[in-house]
């Protein structure tokens, strides 16, 4: 795109938790010859850690919001609200839903994944996916208002799908957790897992080991149960944006982004990758939140050392990591392992731990990179 002295333009593609680290990069140390682009849906992030929280009732929106302008001024990025369609990633071209086209010279994508819905289409306006989560947050905000005492289904075993069980019964609702038989809390150890069933059952969550699908009378169970619900929340795993098949990047069997240790995409050099659409080439990690914050930094380090012309780091994540799960009853229950623990002290740490991530992000002094 560009040549000679003229500036070299680094596009952010999404404004999840991965990027964040991005912009506090470049607002701590200037990034010469180059013209920033962040392009995102919306201008709040919600931090994924707080969201069970906020739905339980126990954090207002505000807690949990990120507000990517000041973020992206200090960092020297142009701000561009709209939503990534497409990407001709040889001609280094990335195509909006407003129907502009952006041209590159270096791009990161981190726009999240998609949740399936085509299974549970039947229930219509019953139907409620845990993403896009600005529209999930409108959405619960919605169906509460009518009050307590109906009915809940979480589809979705993983840690994430228990928090939301948990945090809908704390609003006052009858609720109903659907996982696969296998695929209760997935990664986690058995005693994490009897925590969180004990919790589920303290709760008055019911759990069906089943897979499900939508129904105009409800949820279709495997043993030809109808459950009646008056919401399903989907919190089942995470599927790539469609607009990824026809982009010209290498991709996994499943249409993730391939990338290699460093982030950087495995066919084509001028883009990396981070966080729910993208996969490694060299193991296997679950989709998690936890990675795309500790990516950020390693992603930021790259982006930089690419434009320089310089070595990239690997993103090693640890063996084991800590995992803490709010149980919507002001506890939560931490998860490292095999070793696993409850409790309200738990609950504590795992607060401070969430308001100071946002604090890192929100804070004038944080976000200048002072």
């Amino acid at each position: 795109m560009t040549g000679g002295n003229h500036p070299r333009r680094v596009i952010l593609a999404g404004g999840g938790h991965a990027h964040l680290a991005v912009l506090a990069d470049w607002a701590a140390q200037e990034l010469p010859n180059t013209e920033r682009v962040l392009v995102t849906r919306q201008r709040h992030l919600a931090y994924s850690g707080m969201l069970p929280g906020w739905m339980a009732g126990r954090y207002r929106a505000e807690d949990l919001l990120i507000d990517l302008a000041p973020l992206a001024e200090a960092a020297g990025a142009r701000l561009v609200l709209d939503d990534v369609v497409g990407l001709d990633a040889a001609a280094r071209h990335l195509r909006l839903a407003s129907g502009a086209t952006l041209a590159f010279d270096l791009l990161s994508v981190a726009t999240g994944g998609t949740i399936a819905t085509e299974a549970f289409a039947a229930l219509g306006a019953r139907l409620l996916p845990v993403r896009p989560v600005e529209a999930f947050m409108t959405g619960w905000d919605a169906f509460c208002a009518a009050g307590p005492g109906r009915a809940v289904a979480v589809v979705g075993g993983g840690a994430a799908g228990v928090e939301l069980a948990l945090a809908a019964a704390r609003r006052g609702h009858h609720v109903h957790l659907i996982a696969p038989a296998t695929g209760f809390m997935p990664g986690h150890g058995a005693w994490a897992r009897h925590l969180a069933r004990t919790a589920l059952a303290r709760a008055g969550v019911i759990v069906h080991a089943s897979m499900a699908r939508g129904r105009p009378e409800g949820l279709a169970l495997d043993d030809g149960a109808i459950l009646p619900v008056d919401l399903a929340i989907l919190a089942t795993g995470s599927g790539p944006p469609g607009w990824l098949a026809d982009s010209g990047l290498a991709l996994d069997p499943c249409g993730f982004v391939l990338t290699g240790a460093d982030l950087r995409s495995a066919s084509h050099a001028e883009v990396f990758a981070a966080g729910d659409l993208a996969a490694r080439t060299d193991l296997a990690l679950p989709r998690a939140g936890v990675h795309a914050v500790k990516a950020g930094p390693v992603l930021a380090a790259n982006l930089r050392a690419a434009l320089a012309g310089a070595g990239l780091r690997a993103y090693q994540p640890g063996s084991r990591r800590l995992a803490l799960l709010a149980t919507g009853d002001g506890r939560a229950i931490a998860s490292w392992g095999q070793f696993a623990a409850a409790g309200r002290w738990l609950s504590r740490v795992k607060d401070r731990i969430d308001r100071g991530f946002v604090a890192r992000y929100t804070r004038r002094n944080a976000i200048r990179g002072e």
